[in-house]
């Protein structure tokens, strides 16, 4: 039987804000130096930037990218990242047990940002620092001249203030795991006075409050309520953190998993309105998911592998390989998103290259995709207008996941689906209301015989095609989605 969808125009679910297809760069393994920076690479421009992983982040439709960490940012002096590369410091980095030489900071991802075509996010250390530092660092950005940190930013070379509207208020900070780590009380205050100065220097900065780092940690919501006590009329948004693994569990549990995603996002717009409620308040906190992904492996796995690290200069750490399979997990989690653009407004997936990453890099070598890659991109391509509030009115539901956009300038409607069952088709129907099927365009499809199939340098198993199967009448619309 074939599942029919209800589609009406007039029913909406949110717009997108074009901020949620970010990505991620952290001083972590390779993502910095060997993914986007490597100065000895033959593609590398007069910056050091690899030009073919330029291409691919235009190519994927990134909007918008957070930096510089993640739990890097913990520890760091963003000072070290700055003049004369030559009097640069090497350091520890405590957070993943390596050298950081420094020769990638801020001025340098500014650069690559311009050249990349997206918009800067910036964290500041809470962790082993505090407002004294994130005040010079939105000093040294944004501040237009004849003070300290404005006029050294000039002396660097940057005459004008880089106006970057978007701060995360540091990173994971319920983790144990976090240089500085705090109690929520702890934060909530170090947070909420930060934010208070740093509005103090730039009143049309946005600021975002860590919330917690997954759903199942021990302090979840209790730790969102705490914080947003303190902070709730000096921030914009929360942060939300969460990454799936469990390949083991079977395809079907593997790819459910998208549906936690989705209670997670709501848990805590409860918790923010909760809040709002309480302090009857006409501000409203959105929500800033500023890492997401799939775990290749298991996280514990990781964590151990990070233990072992001997002080290299970017350790090859993390560099997972994915499956057909895991990007369907995270196509389930883009439309998560997507689903609740009311009130996701931020997202970055976590990270760009090497490490948990879409794009891969070879050393002064070639560049491949991973199987995620591919989703991400048709999503960000063409997941722009407004989602809509559809729902199934006859059929079975059972193992479909699906959301639709309706760009209205263009007319266009983009349907998104996943078929979790890998034993049997799906037929769906959409009846839509408000307008009609007067073209398909296209019906990309990404499928594979084998759900581990994977992907690298001198092979693309896994890659979309065109050759999807539908047919229109009228109003109406018939999608075949292979298993």
């Amino acid at each position: 039987m074939n599942t029919k969808i209800l589609l009406n125009t007039a029913y909406t679910a949110g717009k997108i804000d074009p901020r949620l297809y970010g990505s991620f760069l952290e001083h972590m393994g390779r993502v910095v130096y060997g993914g986007v920076y490597e100065p000895s690479h033959p593609l590398a421009d007069e910056d050091g930037f690899r030009q073919d992983v330029l291409d691919a982040v235009k190519n994927a439709g990134i909007t918008q990218v957070r930096y510089p960490g993640g739990n890097f940012v913990s520890c760091y002096h963003w000072e070290d990242g700055i003049g004369p590369k030559q009097d640069r410091p090497h350091c520890l980095e405590l957070a993943w047990r390596a050298i950081e030489t420094n020769e990638f900071g801020t001025d340098e991802f500014f650069r690559w940002a311009k050249k990349a075509e997206i918009t800067p996010m910036l964290a500041v250390n809470l962790g082993s620092r505090g407002i004294e530092d994130a005040v010079h660092y939105l000093e040294y950005c944004n501040f237009p001249k004849g003070t300290k940190y404005s006029d050294l930013r000039r002396k660097n070379g940057r005459e004008e203030p880089y106006n970057v509207k978007m701060w995360c208020l540091g990173n994971e900070m319920d983790g144990s795991w976090q240089i500085g780590h705090k109690t929520a009380e702890e934060y909530g205050r170090l947070a909420a006075e930060t934010a208070k100065v740093m509005k103090i220097i730039d009143p049309a900065v946005e600021l975002s409050v860590c919330g917690s780092s997954l759903n199942t940690m021990e302090t979840f919501p209790q730790w969102e309520e705490t914080v947003l006590e303190h902070t709730y009329e000096y921030v914009d948004y929360i942060s939300l953190h969460q990454y799936f693994a469990g390949q083991e569990k079977g395809t079907k549990s593997f790819l459910a998993q998208a549906d936690e995603m989705d209670r997670y996002i709501k848990d805590v717009v409860s918790a923010c309105d909760f809040v709002r409620a309480k302090k009857r308040s006409d501000h409203k906190i959105n929500i800033s998911f500023d890492e997401w992904g799939v775990w290749a492996y298991r996280a514990q796995e990781v964590a151990e592998q990070c233990k072992t690290n001997s002080w290299e200069l970017a350790p090859e750490i993390s560099e997972m390989i994915y499956t057909f399979e895991d990007s369907l997990l995270f196509g389930g989690m883009l439309l998560a998103l997507l689903k609740n653009a009311d009130r996701v407004k931020i997202a970055c997936q976590s990270l760009l290259t090497n490490v948990s990453a879409m794009i891969m890099t070879e050393k002064n070598g070639g560049i491949w995709y991973q199987p995620i890659y591919y989703p991400f991109t048709h999503v960000a391509n063409h997941g722009k207008g407004v989602v809509l509030d559809c729902r199934i009115i006859e059929g079975e539901k059972e193992d479909l996941d699906y959301a639709a956009v309706y760009n209205e300038p263009d007319s266009e409607l983009v349907i998104f689906a996943i078929n979790r069952d890998d034993a049997k088709k799906k037929y769906i129907s959409l009846e839509m209301q408000g307008l009609e099927c007067r073209q398909i365009i296209e019906h990309v499809v990404m499928e594979s015989e084998d759900p581990k199939a994977v992907n690298s340098l001198n092979h693309t198993g896994v890659k979309p095609h065109r050759n999807g199967k539908t047919e229109k009448t009228g109003k109406k619309a018939d999608i075949e989605l292979p298993e």
